[in-house]
């Protein structure tokens, strides 16, 4: 059995204060009645007094905690393990999240350069399908969105959520990138390794074609798509501005074709205008000169969600405390077990 959240476990922290609660009352009630006179005597005195039910009551108050921890950690069991063999490469898919990918992706402004190169890059993945794939993201840092897998419906859905907010350094470390994706293959020596960057191709923080050079060294291919037009565009802001430099003047973003280009050629890969009609072809033709390869690829099938049996164990405990009072029960009240006589 695993668990989708366990991080509510720390919740449990609450039994023992439950428990040290309840200790303190029965401590209290226990002062309160030496008070009055000898404890023994005084309960006599208390026919329908019970200590029995108030425990009971605690029990049932302490696991109705631990019932709904569990249930908010969601149990989950049935997992099934598959692995099948395939022949593709490993290719690591690296998309620019900067702010300029807010800018319009052509000169009808109808997508943005964000959603284009979310869009090539679900095309390659859907013709990728003999292939492990991996996602990294990059602005002014890069970082690993997903390890390399041969699940290319997690893939897909990861690259669904790819959004420019989520880096918090500005920039475009398009090296950076291409160093991090070389990085993130699998240590297999016999895979061929490739690696998509997706970007307008203004790089402002490292020395990207030095990056591509030394990823090529290592046997891994860089293609460049480059989205955006040299006529450039402004960057549109989420209140409905358009980003501005120091004089106030809206700043213009253009695609680098030349410096894509150029990073393409260090990597020994090509150079793909992601506005084109066949972006996607023209890319997928280079990647499959890389020589194929067995690749195993592992598949977990969905978990099955177990937290409505907690749940029902909620609704029982729920049920008996209902009919459990603090007093003694009539029937009860006609044995005399542990009082003598």
């Amino acid at each position: 059995m695993s668990f989708a959240n366990p991080q509510y476990f720390y919740l449990l922290a609450l039994l023992p204060l439950v428990a040290l609660i309840y200790w303190l009352q029965v401590r209290a009630r226990e002062r309160n009645l030496a008070r009055m006179g000898r404890v023994d005597i005084v309960k006599s005195l208390m026919p329908d007094y019970t200590v029995v039910k108030q425990r009971v009551m605690s029990v049932i108050e302490l696991l109705l905690i631990l019932l709904a921890v569990i249930i908010l950690a969601r149990p989950r069991a049935g997992a099934s393990r598959t692995s099948e063999t395939k022949h593709g490469i490993e290719l690591m898919i690296a998309v620019d999240v900067s702010n300029s990918m807010r800018a319009s992706a052509g000169e009808a402004g109808d997508v943005s350069r964000l959603q284009r190169a979310k869009l090539v890059a679900e095309k390659l993945i859907e013709n990728s399908t003999t292939d492990k794939v991996g996602l990294i993201v990059f602005a002014g840092n890069a970082y690993l969105q997903m390890p390399i897998t041969g699940d290319l419906r997690s893939a897909k859905l990861f690259l669904s959520n790819l959004d420019t907010d989520m880096v918090p350094s500005q920039g475009t470390a398009i090296g950076n990138a291409i160093t991090l994706a070389s990085q993130s293959f699998s240590p297999s020596p016999n895979s061929q390794k490739a690696i998509v960057v997706i970007t307008d191709g203004e790089n402002f923080e490292d020395d990207a074609v030095s990056s591509a050079r030394g990823a090529h060294r290592d046997g891994r291919e860089v293609d460049v798509v480059g989205v955006g037009t040299a006529a450039g565009a402004p960057i549109p802001m989420p209140d409905g501005s358009y980003l501005t430099d120091e004089r106030g003047e809206p700043v213009t973003t253009r695609l680098d074709e030349q410096g894509a280009n150029e990073i393409a050629r260090a990597g020994g890969g090509t150079f793909v205008n992601g506005n084109s009609a066949d972006a996607v072809t023209v890319l997928k033709r280079s990647l499959d000169r890389l020589a194929k390869t067995e690749l195993e690829t592992v598949n977990y099938t969905r978990h099955d969600e177990q937290f409505p049996v907690f749940a029902w164990l909620v609704l029982v405990l729920l049920a008996v405390s209902f009919f459990v009072t603090e007093s003694r029960s009539r029937w009860l009240k006609r044995f005399n077990i542990f009082n003598r006589r």
